[in-house]
């Protein structure tokens, strides 16, 4: 008796050690997921669908890289690096880069009204291929033995524990206060994504848009603008995720093809939400998790079940794809115009 009462107590206390150091883990997985889901849930609101999401994501990481490479580089005295510039030059390049691909995208999918899949994938294309050359570049520049690119004085003002490190030293401060400040921004702007959505004026013209653009341009709603703009400030939303990635998860180590498959995630976690970013904040801890999930399940003499391991996050939207699709509620089903070109001609 006295025996399983410890035994049971040993078991519960290895539970919740796994548990401070496996949240924070999932946590920092999410981040990006979270970022880009959130900008991809803003920009199909409003009717578009865009697929460049991943293209975008690594534009966006990719510019913040350039930024932090060339005011590292202009420093004589690297202890001289400012904190404030170290962390305002990378965000303001990687948001141009990422508006920038946005533009593209709209101009492509609403004034010319191309095919928005094909030209999201194209997107995702461009933008790997754009953030391979330059990233290639880069690296060349530095003379370097590894193809990577170190960023590590950059990345500590990034990674830093927005409330110190004496916080993480009990269970409370690892799990929620032992991050850096972009943690806390994503989870602030899906927030507030959300609110925008819900409670406001503007969120209500824009699911206009989403859902019936003729019946919106009746009432004098700009279609075209509100799509460049919801669409624009999504993809400025998304590739803070990818600058997260290199400058925060990475600890501003950047190599090329290094983000692997985060950018569809993000993609796959604004189905899992069923369109509200709210529910993103802990719909992206989830994603993380199960995205690390193999690093902790036995797989045995069968190395293939790991691979069958990071499946999980897609067999999950699956799941739930198929769920609220046989409830067929009206609120948990995509904007009807989704995907769909806007022809004013034929209102």
């Amino acid at each position: 008796m006295h025996n399983a009462y410890f035994d049971a107590l040993g078991a519960v206390t290895a539970f919740l050690t796994f548990l401070v150091t496996f949240i924070p883990r999932a946590v920092v997985q999410g981040i990006p997921l979270l970022f880009g889901s959130t900008g991809e849930i803003l920009t199909e609101k409003s009717g578009n669908l865009n697929l460049g999401i991943p293209g975008i994501m690594y534009v966006g990481g990719i510019c913040g890289v350039i930024g932090s490479f060339f005011y590292e580089q202009s420093l004589v005295d690297p202890a001289a690096m400012n904190g404030l510039l170290a962390v305002l030059i990378p965000i303001a390049c990687c948001l141009l880069g990422s508006l920038l691909m946005g533009l593209i995208y709209c101009f492509l999918t609403v004034t010319l009204r191309a095919n928005q899949n094909v030209t999201g994938l194209a997107m995702t294309t461009f933008g790997v291929g754009v953030g391979n050359f330059f990233g290639g570049s880069l690296i060349k520049l530095t003379d370097s033995e590894v193809p990577s690119i170190a960023l590590s004085r950059t990345s500590e003002f990034f990674h830093r524990p927005i409330f110190g490190k004496a916080v993480t030293e009990n269970w409370f401060g690892q799990i929620f206060l032992s991050y850096g400040f972009m943690v806390y921004l994503a989870i602030i702007v899906a927030l507030v994504t959300a609110f925008v959505l819900k409670r406001t004026r503007t969120g209500l013209h824009l699911r206009a848009v989403g859902e019936n653009p003729n019946t919106a341009d009746a009432a004098s709603i700009n279609v075209t603008r509100y799509k460049y703009v919801a669409t624009c400030i999504g993809s400025m939303i998304a590739g803070l995720g990818g600058l997260y990635y290199v400058m925060d998860y990475a600890s501003g180590v950047w190599s090329n093809n290094a983000f692997g498959d985060r950018g569809w995630l993000a993609i796959a976690l604004v189905i899992f939400t069923i369109w509200r970013s709210n529910v993103g904040v802990l719909s992206s801890v989830l994603f993380g998790g199960l995205y690390i999930l193999h690093l902790y399940l036995p797989i045995g003499r069968y190395p293939a079940v790991k691979e069958l391991y990071k499946m999980l996050p897609y067999v999950v939207t699956i799941i739930v794809l198929c769920i609220t699709s046989l409830r067929k509620k009206r609120e948990d089903q995509p904007p009807q115009s989704l995907g769909l070109p806007y022809f004013r001609e034929e209102r």
